[in-house]
C-alpha cells in the first residue's frame, strides 16, 4: 500500500497559503495578459494534451472600451468554489464513492493551481477532473455515459484529459481523510472500550457526521495545505462537539503519543484550528451568485459573445423606449 509519507501528494502538492495566493495571482495575471495581447483568453486544447491561445475574429488592438473585463482573483475564486460544489453534486448523483469525490476535488484544485478559469472553463475541467478520478480509482465510467448523465458533450472530457493529467504532473495517486477517520474510529473503540452495541453504535453516529465535516473539509484549501491525517481529526473533532461521546483532547495526546511523539499537541491543535477557520469562511456559492462572473467568462472565453450581448441590450433598450413613447 503507498505511504503518505512517501508520496508525491506530500512532498510536491502540500502549499503554504502565501504559495496558493501567488499561484492564483500568477494564473489570473497571465490570462489578463492573454486577453490583452489576443483579444480572448480561450486555450485551444488538443486530445493529446498540446495548447495555444485561440486568435480572437475581432481585432486584439480593440480599445480598451470594447474588450471583455477580465476576471478578478476574487470572482475566480468563487467560480472554482461554485463548480467544487457541483463535483460533490454529480458524484452524489452518480452514487460515485467518497474517495471518488475526494480524487476528483483535489485533481480540481491542481489543476487550478497552474490555470486561471479565464484559460479553461471549470464546467469542462470539472466532468475531466471526475472521469479522470473514476480512472484512478478503477471505478470504470466511460466518458460517454459520464456526460451522457449530466447532459454534456463527452468528447469535452476526452479533449481535455491529457491536459488535465500533465497539468497534475501525471501524479494521480492522492489522499483523502476518509480512510484515516476509519482507522481513527476504530481505535476508538479500544480508547472507549467500546462492546455494547449502544457504545457501537454512538461511534457509528459519530463517524457519519465525521464524513459530512470532511465533505466540507474537501471544498476548502485544506487539502493543499495539511495532511489527510490532520483534515480526519479536524472533521472527527468537529463531529464529536456535536456527539460528545469521548474526551478528544484525551484521545489526540494518545494518538501522538503512539504514532508521532515528535509532534507538540500546540503544533497539531494549531493546525486544526486553522482548518476549523478554513470551514467557517467556506463558500457555498449558488447558479445566482455567480451569474453575473459567468457572464463575463464567456465575454473573455468568446469575445463575440460579448458583442452579441449588447446587441440584445440595445434591441431590448429600443423595444423598451417604443413602449413608453406609446403609452
Amino acid at each position: 500500500m503507498a505511504d503518505f509519507m512517501t508520496s508525491t501528494h506530500r512532498t510536491k502538492w502540500i502549499f503554504t497559503p502565501q504559495d496558493i495566493k501567488h499561484k492564483y495571482k500568477v494564473a489570473n495575471q497571465r490570462a489578463k495578459q492573454a486577453l490583452e495581447k489576443y483579444g480572448t483568453t480561450r486555450m485551444e486544447v488538443d486530445i493529446d494534451g498540446s495548447f495555444s491561445y485561440a486568435e480572437s475574429q475581432n481585432d486584439a488592438k480593440d480599445s480598451a472600451e470594447k474588450r471583455p473585463k477580465p476576471l478578478k482573483v476574487e470572482e475566480e475564486q468563487l467560480l472554482r468554489a461554485f463548480y467544487e460544489f457541483k463535483i460533490q453534486d454529480v458524484c452524489d448523483a452518480f452514487k460515485f464513492p467518497r474517495k471518488i469525490q475526494a480524487t476528483a476535488l483535489i485533481y480540481f484544485k491542481r489543476f487550478y493551481l497552474q490555470w486561471s478559469v479565464m484559460e479553461h472553463h471549470p464546467k469542462d475541467i470539472m466532468l475531466t477532473c471526475i472521469y479522470a478520478a473514476c480512472k484512478a480509482e478503477e471505478n470504470h465510467v466511460s466518458a460517454e455515459e459520464l456526460g451522457k448523465g449530466i447532459g454534456q458533450d463527452h468528447h469535452v472530457i476526452l479533449n481535455n484529459e491529457m491536459l488535465v493529467f500533465q497539468s497534475l504532473g501525471f501524479d494521480l495517486i492522492v489522499y483523502a481523510p476518509y480512510r484515516a477517520l476509519e482507522g481513527f474510529i476504530s481505535d476508538l473503540e479500544e480508547f472507549c472500550g467500546a462492546k455494547d452495541d449502544d457504545q457501537l453504535m454512538a461511534l457509528k453516529g459519530s463517524l457519519d457526521t465525521a464524513r459530512i465535516e470532511a465533505d466540507k473539509i474537501m471544498r476548502t484549501d485544506g487539502p493543499l495545505l495539511f495532511p489527510p491525517g490532520q483534515l480526519a481529526l479536524t472533521a472527527l473533532h468537529r463531529a464529536n462537539a456535536v456527539h460528545g461521546i469521548f474526551d478528544f483532547e484525551r484521545y489526540l495526546r494518545s494518538v501522538l503519543s503512539r504514532h508521532q511523539p515528535a509532534h507538540a499537541i500546540s503544533e497539531l491543535t494549531g493546525s486544526m484550528n486553522a482548518i476549523d477557520s478554513l470551514i467557517g469562511k467556506l463558500l457555498t456559492p449558488t447558479s445566482k451568485d455567480v451569474k453575473h462572473i459567468d457572464r463575463k467568462l464567456k465575454s473573455c472565453l468568446d469575445p463575440g459573445s460579448h458583442d452579441k450581448s449588447k446587441k440584445r441590450k440595445h434591441r431590448s433598450k429600443d423595444s423598451s423606449n417604443e413602449v413608453t413613447d406609446i403609452s
